[in-house]
């Protein structure tokens, strides 16, 4: 299994660096368009962005949820610790993804870690406004139960995902959650990933990676360019059993 190390505890609390968004960020988070003006207004008002370092964790087992966040720019891994205490990757939320509703529904402790695969700018507003929005907004509402929907399916596939003995179904299986048009609308058809962040998030070494991911350009699935990965078949890549 490959695991991230940490960054330095050296650099301010996460708290500390928020700022407001900019127009062009606020532009990127898909929710905001379901919002009346008022709604709009309040939750810009309370909305913060941060910078989160290579292997820094903006949420960690066991702390109290403050905040409901989503990736404006950069890769973020969601893991947690096995009862052996080996780790076990849950998803990677690329570009315009939200995620933890769950857990900020619930106000509960979080169950997941979620550390910054590369350097990336996370925006979140206050549990507090998430729930205001929820008593408020059916718009808002049916965004976010939509989310929900379409996240019990993405761990139901990562279960099947991180049971498979073969790597090349492995990457495959993973490439196409990343891909998903509803849970990650600022992916498009073009991710920007490395072979060692999806090594990160597979549990595979970097050559085993790039292995997998000739054989999926070879079949017509993906087409591996500069800096990405483009998807050419989605569906292909969801169907993949054996290659």
């Amino acid at each position: 299994m490959r695991v991230v190390p940490e960054a330095s505890t050296s650099a301010p609390p996460l708290v500390a660096r928020a700022r407001a968004a900019t127009e062009v960020e606020l532009a990127d988070i898909p929710w905001l368009k379901t919002l009346e003006a008022d709604e709009y207004a309040r939750a810009v008002a309370n909305l913060k962005v941060v910078v989160v370092e290579t292997g820094e964790l903006l949420c960690r087992v066991g702390r109290p949820v403050t905040f409901w966040f989503g990736v404006i720019d950069g890769l973020l891994k969601m893991s947690n610790d096995s009862a052996n205490g080996m780790p076990i990757t849950f998803t990677g939320v690329p570009p315009g993804g939200w995620f933890g509703e769950g857990t900020v529904l619930k106000r509960e402790p979080y169950r997941y870690n979620i550390q910054a695969l590369r350097k990336s700018v996370v925006a979140g507003i206050p549990v507090d406004t998430f729930h205001w929005l929820i008593d408020r907004s059916i718009p808002f509402n049916r965004f976010v139960m939509n989310q929900l929907n379409e996240r019990l399916g993405q761990f139901i596939g990562a279960r099947e995902i991180d049971r498979m003995n073969d790597p090349d179904v492995k990457v495959a299986r993973s490439l196409a959650a990343l891909f998903h048009p509803t849970l990650y609308p600022g992916v498009g058809s073009l991710l920007r990933i490395t072979q060692q962040e999806l090594g990160y998030l597979v549990g595979l070494s970097r050559q085993r990676v790039n292995e997998a991911l000739h054989a999926l350009q070879a079949l017509g699935l993906i087409r591996i360019e500069y800096g990405g990965l483009r998807v050419l078949d989605l569906d292909g890549l969801r169907r993949q059993v054996r290659l």
